[in-house]
């Protein structure tokens, strides 16, 4: 059977492309065996956003196997399970911000140690200059299992595309499911420089007039994230022979 005509071929895009972001995911080892999420809106005359199937692992996520769930929380396929907690942190990001169409949210390692400091991420080096002072906090809950915190997660990510999460992980989101992926692989970076540079002393750290102007160069469409490198990405999937498009 043909998985694509059951799909508008807008909807059937997403899907190639989000499950896509799952198998670059694991590629990059981003992935946590079954848990933690990407999510995309599944199209633009829907209210409602994709998301993993319970259970699978990153690279066995498929474009017919992403799981349709409603801005509400409620499971589009009857037979599909999610996570709950999927639901909590990405819904509330959906239902509130139009301009976002995919959210990312990971445990990696160097993520989780940064999410524990005080002080958070200090952007240093160039490839995290996007993020000076456009980074939203929010702190941790418990898991992720309560409606309410809806609101709390929107709020304390305001109009930022990237936020970490305390005691727990990192989470971007883009205009573009290649711009949510990127905001996540550079800022998965910026924790690892972050925690790679602090055994040392004297560090050189750019003048604020400079960090602003490098962070205000990524809204010049040259430079925007996704657009170039998705491409690049999708070879490298072909090459991986990785079975995402199905």
């Amino acid at each position: 059977m043909n998985n694509k005509k059951k799909y508008s071929e807008e909807e059937w895009n997403n899907r190639v492309n989000l499950a896509a972001c799952y198998h670059l995911a694991h590629y990059f080892g981003m992935s946590d065996i079954i848990w933690n999420h990407i999510t995309a809106k599944t199209s633009s005359n829907k209210n409602t956003f994709l998301i993993n199937l319970f259970g699978l692992r990153y690279d066995e996520i498929k474009a017919s196997n992403l799981v349709e769930v409603s801005f509400d929380g409620q499971v589009i396929d009857d037979n599909s399970k999610i996570n709950e907690t999927g639901y909590v942190i990405h819904g509330a990001i959906h239902k509130v911000r139009e301009d976002i169409t995919c959210v990312m949210h990971t445990h990696s390692r160097a993520g989780l140690a940064i999410s524990c400091l005080d002080e958070g991420l200090k952007p240093i080096i160039q490839d995290a200059a996007i993020f000076y002072n456009r980074v939203s906090y929010h702190e941790w809950e418990g898991m992720s299992t309560d409606i309410n915190e809806c609101d709390r997660l929107s709020k304390n990510l305001g109009k930022n595309k990237v936020m970490i999460l305390k005691n727990h992980g990192l989470l971007t989101c883009g205009e573009t499911i290649a711009e949510a992926f990127m905001l996540m692989y550079y800022l998965d970076r910026a924790c690892k420089n972050q925690i790679d540079t602090s055994f040392f002393k004297n560090l050189s750290f750019p003048s604020h007039n400079i960090m602003e102007f490098a962070a205000s160069q990524y809204d010049d469409p040259r430079f925007k994230l996704g657009k170039h490198e998705w491409p690049a990405l999708l070879r490298l999937l072909e090459k991986e022979k990785s079975i995402y498009n199905q």
